[in-house]
């Protein structure tokens, strides 16, 4: 009877361990199905386009199997509004693009000159611009300017039909440029330079000395003062917490284009993507402003997604179209995002997308169904 009872428990589990076998087989099937891997456009509106030249656009992208557009309408919620129907009906998910910190010609900033970020050489972003004339950044800490930053979030998130609200700029400006980007400005940036170093104001000096007992400005070393390097990253995952709550109140997701991997954005513009409360990112890994090989998009692609494993958080791997020579590069690029865990891959941007990377993106999405 014993023996008996033993046989039938054995057939149990070898049933339960088939079972258990056919279902982790099906789980790894779909994760390298590329059915739903996503293909998107950043692009920035124009109030003076038409619907009509709209639709055109719009069926463009669709056609060659773009499946969301990220617009940038200068923080208009009725021209997102009037765009995102239009994008909608021809099968195109919206997400709300937005320069979050950064803030150039933002009219109710302007009218408020202590709310910018100030150098370590104590010039504000207000009057004295960091390497070109758009970067007018808006200090982080300062309860006023970061209550604008939000009250924008709040205004996109309320529009009907969005995927996400989607950040950008959410950073400190550029304490190191990328390496292909410094010819552009004739620099060499081997120490933090003070210039580039933010923000100083007195509203993040008065909050840092209430925490640490210091004023940074006294330091002879900023660079090696880890207290004040991370009352800068906390005073952006901070910012980004509260735009995740006030998203996801108005059932909208939180999303942002962000430096490479976090290790390299925590280096280079203070922000430390792995540590927020975020949907998911779109990692810009533009090998050509690093002078990188097309390969690196999947090791930097590959950092990222590492580091945000245990978070849930979808990576899209963000890929800069000018550096590429032909649609095989294209397609390659694309490649090594899927390869290396990305979600998906969204192009900068919409405008610089010709018929025959338009092409290679398609041919490239149904290679992955299979």
């Amino acid at each position: 009877m014993k023996s008996k009872f033993l046989l039938a428990l054995l057939s149990i589990f070898v049933v339960v361990a088939c079972n258990q076998k056919e279902g982790k087989k099906d789980a790894s099937e779909a994760a390298t199905d590329g059915s739903d891997f996503k293909f998107g456009t950043w692009i920035t509106s124009s109030k003076d386009k038409t619907k009509e030249a709209y639709t055109v656009e719009f069926k463009k992208y669709k056609a060659a199997g773009i499946d969301e557009v990220l617009i940038n309408t200068s923080t208009d919620p009725k021209e997102l509004a009037r765009l995102v129907p239009i994008a909608k009906k021809e099968g195109l998910k919206v997400h709300a693009w937005i320069m979050a910190v950064n803030r150039p010609g933002d009219s109710i900033a302007l009218q408020h000159p202590e709310w910018y970020m100030v150098s370590r050489e104590g010039k504000s972003c207000f009057d004295t611009r960091p390497y070109v004339d758009y970067y007018q950044w808006l200090c982080p800490t300062r309860t006023a300017s970061r209550n604008h930053i939000l009250g924008l979030v709040e205004g996109l998130a309320k529009v009907e039909g969005i995927e996400s609200v989607h950040l950008d700029y959410i950073r400190f400006p550029d304490i190191f440029l990328p390496i292909g980007l410094l010819p552009t400005y004739n620099l060499i940036q081997e120490t933090e330079m003070a210039e580039y170093d933010f923000c100083y104001c007195d509203a993040c000096v008065s909050a840092f000395e209430k925490e640490h007992h210091k004023n940074p400005r006294d330091s002879k070393n900023t660079s090696i003062d880890m207290e004040w390097k991370q009352f800068r990253l906390n005073a952006i995952k901070a910012l980004v917490a509260d735009a995740y709550k006030i998203v996801h109140d108005n059932n909208k997701k939180l999303t942002a284009a962000v430096f490479p991997y976090p290790e390299m954005a925590d280096h280079m513009v203070r922000q430390r993507w792995d540590k927020w409360d975020i949907d998911e990112v779109y990692p810009m890994i533009y090998h050509g402003f690093y002078n990188e090989e097309i390969d690196w998009i999947g090791f930097a692609t590959k950092q990222g997604v590492e580091d945000v494993a245990s978070k849930n958080i979808g990576v899209n791997t963000g890929i800069y179209i000018p550096p590429f020579k032909s649609a095989d590069e294209l397609k390659q690029a694309i490649r090594y995002a899927k390869e290396n865990g990305a979600k998906g891959v969204t192009f900068f941007d919409g405008p610089t997308l010709t018929d025959e990377y338009l092409k290679a993106i398609k041919e490239t999405k149904e290679s992955f169904k299979k």
